[in-house]
């Protein structure tokens, strides 16, 4: 039986998927029990959009990367009527420089989420690590005790019968 959800609700899940938020899909499956294939259909095809509308739209394909960059950095400082008038004389659109901004944010941030995610897995590997030694120690412990409790019980064993030949 296919579930239907209303429009704002999945826009806003989307929303969540996508950069800034950047919400993993196993934590949103988890908060919506809404099925993983679907929020991976649902954040593709509204990557699949974004990107079909960046291409769409741009009309200054040629650009370098630096030279959006550049077109970015000095569009920046600008309000609203002074970005126009930067477009004008540039011949660009403000949203082909909001998406380029939004680039070169993204590209920034996909770095230190790729060493936030080595730093995750390092740590998660120390924990298993001294999870595993604990567990060893653990066993260790327990049989030490064993041989202790033994040798005593032995011992009493020994001294009950009044044999002379304890160990």
């Amino acid at each position: 039986m296919a579930t239907t959800y209303s429009p704002e609700f999945k826009a806003s899940i989307i929303a969540k998927m996508l950069p800034p938020n950047n919400v993993p899909v196993p934590q949103l499956v988890q908060e919506t029990n809404i099925p993983k294939d679907t929020l991976y259909a649902w954040r593709a095809k509204a990557r699949q959009d974004a990107l079909g509308a960046a291409v769409a739209s741009t009309t200054h394909a040629g650009l370098s990367s630096e030279e959006k960059f550049a077109v970015v950095v000095q569009s920046a400082p600008l309000n609203e009527i002074e970005l126009g008038e930067y477009c004008r004389r540039k011949g660009l659109y403000a949203q082909e420089i909001a998406a380029w901004r939004a680039s070169c944010m993204q590209a920034n941030r996909t770095v230190s989420a790729k060493a936030e995610r080595a730093e995750l897995r390092a740590h998660k590997q120390q924990v298993q690590t001294l999870q595993r030694e604990l567990r060893r120690k653990e066993k260790a412990l327990a049989e030490a005790a064993a041989l202790l409790v033994l040798e005593k019980k032995v011992q009493a064993l020994f001294a009950e019968h009044g044999d002379e030949r304890l160990p």
